[in-house]
C-alpha cells in the first residue's frame, strides 16, 4: 500500500501547493518588485517573524553583497510581526512582499518554507526574468564582501549541496540559479520527502538529476558550537563561505537566546560598518 499512500499524499501537496500560489500577496506591490528585479541579480529571503534578523541582514547584505536586488518575501504568520518587517525592509531599502497566509505554518515548518518559495518562483521570478535568482534563509549573515552568483558564469545553479544517498540538492537556504537555464523547467522547491529530500529536493527529477555534480562548484560550508565544550547538535552555527548561519531550527531549545547572543555578537562590528546613513537612493516603496 505504500506506493498508493504516498502517491495520495503527493497529490494532496500538490493540491494545495497550485491553490496557494494562485493567492495574492497579502501586502506589497508585486509588479514593482518585479520590474525592480528584471534582467538584475535577485537575492530573495524569506522571512519568517524575526524582526532583528531582517534588519541585521539586509544590512549586511547592502553592505557586502551591493550589486543585487535585496527581497523580503515574508511568510511570518502573524501580520503585526509582518508589518514591523515590512516597515524594516522599506526603512533599510530592500524590497517586500507579504505572503498570503500559510496553511502549513505552525504544522509542517519545512512544508511551509517549500510553499513559500514555489510562490515566489511562480508569482514573481518567472514573470520577471531576471538574470539569475538564489533564495536564502532569514537567519543567514554575510560577514565579507562576496557575489554569490559568480559561480553562475560556469554553472547553471550554485549553493550548498546536501547528500542523500545517490541523490543530491541544493539547500534551500543558500542557493543560486541562472534564470536562462532554469526557466522552462517545471521546478518545485518544495520537499521530495518519499525520496528523504527536504526543502529544495523537490527539484531533483528536474534539475539536478540532470547535472554532473561533480563538475560543480559547491558553496564551502562547515558547522561549529555556538561556545567551546558544546556539542554542535546542542548549539551549532554554520559557516557558508564568509556567511554565518544561526541555523535557528537546530540546537537545545533553552540555549536559544544564548546563541542568538552570540550571533549578534560575532556580527557587531559588521554590522557597526554597515549601519552608515543610506543616501544612495530613497527606500524601495514597494
Amino acid at each position: 500500500m505504500r506506493p498508493l499512500v504516498q502517491s495520495l499524499k503527493t497529490a494532496r501537496y500538490r493540491a494545495v501547493d497550485a491553490g496557494y500560489r494562485r493567492k495574492p500577496p497579502a501586502a506589497g506591490d508585486l509588479a514593482a518588485v518585479g520590474r525592480a528585479i528584471g534582467g538584475r541579480n535577485a537575492l530573495v529571503t524569506i522571512a519568517f517573524a524575526d524582526v532583528n534578523a531582517a534588519r541585521w541582514q539586509i544590512a549586511l547584505i547592502r553592505h557586502y553583497v551591493p550589486d543585487v536586488v535585496h527581497v523580503i518575501v515574508d511568510n511570518s504568520p502573524d501580520d503585526a510581526t509582518a508589518e514591523r518587517i515590512r516597515h524594516v525592509a522599506r526603512a533599510e531599502g530592500a524590497h517586500y512582499l507579504q505572503l498570503p497566509r500559510n496553511p502549513w505554518s505552525g504544522k509542517a515548518p519545512s512544508r511551509s518554507h517549500g510553499l513559500a518559495l514555489n510562490w515566489t518562483w511562480h508569482n514573481l521570478i518567472r514573470p520577471a526574468v531576471p538574470a539569475a535568482f538564489g533564495f536564502i534563509d532569514d537567519d543567514l549573515f554575510p560577514t565579507g564582501r562576496d557575489d554569490p552568483f559568480a559561480p553562475l558564469a560556469r554553472q547553471d545553479c550554485y549553493g550548498q549541496v546536501r547528500r542523500i544517498g545517490s541523490r543530491w540538492f541544493l539547500w534551500a537556504g543558500f542557493c543560486m540559479f541562472r534564470f536562462d537555464k532554469v526557466a522552462d523547467l517545471p521546478l518545485d522547491f518544495g520537499q521530495d520527502w518519499f525520496l528523504g529530500l527536504d526543502t529544495g529536493g523537490g527539484n531533483w527529477e528536474p534539475l539536478y538529476s540532470r547535472l554532473d555534480l561533480a563538475t560543480l562548484e559547491e558553496a564551502e560550508t562547515r558547522f561549529v558550537p555556538f561556545r567551546p565544550g558544546l556539542a554542535v547538535e546542542d548549539g551549532p552555527l554554520q559557516w557558508v563561505g564568509p556567511w554565518l548561519h544561526e541555523v535557528g531550527l537546530m540546537g537545545r531549545p533553552e540555549l536559544a537566546e544564548e546563541k542568538r547572543n552570540t550571533v549578534e555578537s560575532l556580527i557587531a562590528p559588521h554590522l557597526a560598518a554597515a549601519m552608515r546613513p543610506f543616501v544612495e537612493k530613497e527606500p524601495a516603496s514597494s
